[in-house]
């Protein structure tokens, strides 16, 4: 997902858990979120008295700054930021203690309740996702930020009929053109993806933000792929990370792309300083394989122990990259297929799709990979890579 894809509403995830973009997104372009911040009328003012030599991650620190909403909330989104650009969930730790004050007192605080939310659909804990933001929505009806992230939520889930109707709701309170982008981009997953498709590519970007151009690039991107345009894709890829350099989830597609390509040594380039971001240490590892790179072994020690701590913690935030990693890197096939079955019941992501089938493929159980044909059939879903990967022609 491209997000808030997640993505993926922010997409995301890397797992369009996808963490997805559109509520990344929205989490840093809507003003009216944080629009009753409060700002110091005097730069003298201290806000918050620190000990010699702490830092951000001191737990005073975020102590002292959780005691106050109008300084909790942006401290706690900004962590979320950085844990999506940096890959490193501790962030999401930091954030969650910041929060914890204010979705524990009674009521709880519904910009509070769309924060942490945000972060359990970063760890994948979807239904528990969904049932804070339908609190926070009962307080706050109006909240733009939870009707994208609900939306997000649930097209990871392949609820699409629920997720457009959150972006319904989410276009009657938000800008014309980023209310587009959220239906168009449900619309394009169920049935309509040629509309879809031409409906975002005619959406002028004057006066969008940076980050409001790149979702509308990376959904574009993405139904270009699964129209089979990959000249088309890569320029919208391009495009996108022009105008956000630092979204892993673009970067991640685009890799795929030159991945599907064979460019790998241009997939080594595009990664090269990401390691630290596990879906992207996973493309950098298929490409180090395919080009024979002595950077592998250290990729892949590198992988296994984040798939092994993450497995330590009762986690599975990407189990599809591990799905991935054990069928194109180390070409361990039942494995691959195991994993990519336990992701399938957790999203319904085309990728999702996609990797089953593979999976399923190549350990010689096609029929395994019914469950997400069978959703695809269903949904509409339009997809050429997994026409071709399930080898059922046009």
């Amino acid at each position: 997902m491209s997000q808030p894809r997640a993505h993926g509403v922010s997409r995301a995830r890397v797992s369009r858990a996808r963490l997805s973009c559109a509520a990344l997104l929205a989490l840093g372009a809507s003003a009216a979120l944080w629009a009753s911040a409060y700002v110091p009328a005097d730069d003298k003012e201290v806000l918050a008295h620190l000990s010699p030599g702490t830092t951000h991650t001191s737990m005073q620190v975020r102590q002292q700054a959780a005691a106050r909403a109008d300084v909790a909330l942006p401290l706690a989104q900004f962590y979320i930021s950085r844990a999506r650009a940096s890959g490193d969930l501790r962030f999401l730790g930091y954030a969650e203690a910041v929060l914890k004050r204010w979705i524990s007192q009674s009521p709880p605080d519904p910009e509070a309740l769309v924060l942490h939310a945000s972060i359990l659909q970063s760890r994948h804990s979807f239904d528990a996702a969904l049932a804070e933001l339908d609190q926070a929505l009962r307080a706050r009806p109006d909240d733009v930020q939870a009707w994208l992230t609900r939306a997000t939520v649930l097209r990871v889930l392949g609820r699409y009929r629920e997720a457009a109707a959150a972006c319904a709701q989410f276009a009657q309170r938000a800008d014309a053109s980023v209310s587009l982008i959220c239906e168009q981009s449900i619309a394009g997953l169920a049935g309509h993806l040629q509309s879809a498709y031409a409906a975002l590519t005619g959406l002028s970007t004057q006066g969008m933000l940076d980050p409001e151009r790149a979702w509308r690039d990376s959904e574009l991107g993405e139904m270009a792929v699964r129209l089979g345009r990959e000249t088309d894709a890569e320029r919208w890829f391009r495009e996108g990370l022009a105008c956000s350099p630092q979204d892993s989830y673009l970067r991640a597609a685009y890799a795929d792309l030159l991945l599907r390509q064979h460019r790998s040594a241009e997939v080594l380039v595009l990664l090269e300083g990401q390691e630290s971001i596990e879906p992207l240490l996973l493309r950098l590892a298929i490409a180090q394989k395919q080009e024979h790179d002595p950077g592998l072994s250290r990729s892949a020690e590198l992988l296994q122990a984040a798939f092994a701590a993450e497995a330590e913690r009762g986690e599975a935030v990407h189990r599809r990259e591990q799905a991935r990693f054990l069928l194109e890197v180390q070409d361990r096939r039942q494995e691959a297929l195991a994993a990519a079955l336990a992701n399938w019941a957790v999203q319904h992501e085309p990728d999702d799709a996609l990797i089953l089938v593979k999976a399923a493929r190549a350990a010689d159980a096609p029929q395994r990979a019914q469950p997400a044909l069978e959703f695809a059939r269903t949904q509409g879903l339009r997809d050429v890579r997994l026409t071709a990967a399930a080898g059922t022609g046009s």
